[in-house]
């Protein structure tokens, strides 16, 4: 297979990952998960970490990534690799829209797709 032409499907829906952050996926493929993510002003995402390797790209706004401890501020243009299991947080310093590509894809953030699907239904 060459290639497949995606867009963001209607029907993939708008999930609120903590107060003020939404994400919703864009598209993924086998080794490939890609996200937008909403930020309200002054909010926050609490430290994790995943086994993806994430890439982070403002799209749009400002704001504060904290990697290991470590402040990094963003704004619109500016992109950050994640390495896997790596503990990062943020901290949203004005509106903010972000493109998240995750590898491999989250499996975790398309069967929460699809469960909001299906309660749709």
């Amino acid at each position: 297979m060459l290639g497949v032409r995606c867009k963001m499907k209607q029907e993939n829906p708008t999930i609120e990952i903590c107060p003020g952050i939404t994400r919703r996926t864009v598209a993924h493929g086998e080794t490939m998960y890609e996200m937008l993510a909403t930020l309200a002003a002054g909010s926050r995402m609490p430290e994790h970490s995943h086994s993806q390797e994430q890439i982070v790209h403002i799209l749009e706004g400002k704001m504060r990534l904290i990697v290991d401890g470590v402040p990094h501020e963003l704004s619109t243009g500016d992109s950050f690799y994640l390495a896997s299991n790596v503990p990062h947080g943020v901290e949203t310093l004005s509106a903010t829209r972000v493109l998240d590509t995750f590898s491999p894809p989250r499996k975790d953030y398309l069967a929460i797709d699809e469960k909001v699907r299906q309660e749709v239904l």
